[in-house]
């Protein structure tokens, strides 16, 4: 079987459809659950999936840091070690080292840089990015980039964009035909709207099986990125998965479905979760809030995960209080399975044509805020 994506219906601008992969289907607009260093933080693989998620997000840098890309693969690949049966995409390892800073040094033929665990030295290049992923085992694959930093002057952008593109196709060719496994590139041009339209040609000229939208959620706020976000996703084939990266807040994943986006990863469900925070239909919610003290009320009714049906709010601003390794568990699984129900909702609206009708119940139960205290 191989990678295929199908649009199943459409509302203005956003699409409902899935992909289909060798280790199960991925239902869009799809949010995937972050597994930085082969884990969910708090939460069981099966966990994971009763939360609704049909993909993880694995991350190339960390993993070839710790354990290694080879041991990794010698174990039976990440799928195994990690005790996870479905997709997995793993991303290029250009992000995390861009935000190295001083420890890197970036050249045509790729970045050197020194481990910010032990100061050992490596060489991250679009061919060996190419190889860990594919030692990894991982469903889909991410083109190696430099990731704009921003802001950005247009000459810069363009630099940098450029440099992605030459490097977009020698991940290309390192990748190889590998039926079954996906290759997604990555546009860039930072605010620039003709520099992303250049770069989205390079792309499809060079032909890929995904197509990411990158360079925002970087500190540009969400004016901005929704500014790019109204041409970026059309620039790109239509008949292709589009991925904003590192996006993020639920109104912000709204927003960007509304506009074309199709898969979204972030760390934010499961740190908030360990911070004591809580995402639900009204808002966030600070658990350590002295308010939830004597609260018998559930975080968030009409939620199906264990942190709503089996506790109160009164223990949970317990144990976070506490800070109890229960609380970061708890949390994370409620978070995780509020991003899916909200996918969930953005689904099945658009399978409906009633998007702006949901949208409109989004936005008018967050601006009522929490429940009343008691």
């Amino acid at each position: 079987m191989r990678f295929a994506f199908q649009i199943e219906a459409r509302d203005g601008r956003a699409r409902q459809g899935r992909i289909d992969t060798p280790r199960g289907e991925i239902r869009t607009p799809a949010f995937m659950p972050v597994g930085t260093a082969a884990t969910v933080k708090g939460m069981l693989p099966e966990q994971v999936r009763e939360t609704g998620a049909d993909i993880l997000l694995g991350n190339t840098y960390h993993l070839m840091l710790r354990p290694s890309a080879e041991r990794i693969a010698d174990l039976g690949g990440l799928h195994k070690f990690m005790n996870w049966d479905r997709p997995i995409l793993t991303d290029s390892g250009g992000f995390q080292v861009m935000s190295l800073a001083n420890l890197r040094k970036l050249t045509e033929e790729g970045v050197r840089f020194a481990s910010h665990v032990d100061g050992s030295r490596h060489m991250l290049t679009p061919e060996r990015s190419m190889e860990i992923q594919r030692l990894l085992g991982s469903d889909i694959v991410m083109a190696f980039d430099e990731c704009t930093p921003f802001p950005a002057d247009e000459a810069l952008a363009r630099a940098s964009m450029e440099l992605s593109m030459r490097w977009a196709q020698r991940s290309r060719e390192a990748f190889g035909d590998r039926p079954g496994y996906a290759l997604f590139g990555i546009q860039q041009g930072s605010v620039y709207k003709d520099l992303r339209a250049e770069s989205a040609e390079a792309l499809t000229a060079i032909g890929f099986d995904g197509y990411a939208i990158g360079g925002l959620a970087v500190g540009e706020g969400q004016e901005l990125m929704f500014d790019v976000l109204d041409y970026a996703p059309g620039q790109l084939p239509d008949d292709k998965p589009r991925y904003l990266m590192g996006v993020g807040k639920p109104d912000d994943i709204v927003g960007a479905v509304q506009r074309g986006v199709d898969m979204f990863d972030c760390v934010l469900p499961t740190r908030s979760g360990r911070t004591g925070q809580a995402w639900t239909a009204r808002g966030s919610v600070n658990l350590r809030n002295a308010r939830h003290r004597d609260d018998p009320r559930p975080l968030e009714e009409g939620c199906d995960c264990p942190a709503c049906t089996k506790y109160s709010r009164a223990y949970l601003h317990h144990v976070v209080r506490l800070d109890e390794m229960i609380a970061g568990m708890l949390l994370t699984w409620h978070n995780l399975r509020y991003y899916q129900r909200l996918m969930a909702g953005l689904r099945g609206a658009i399978a409906t044509a009633r998007l702006d009708a949901f949208v409109a119940e989004f936005h008018a139960l967050r601006a009522q805020g929490d429940i009343d205290p008691i």
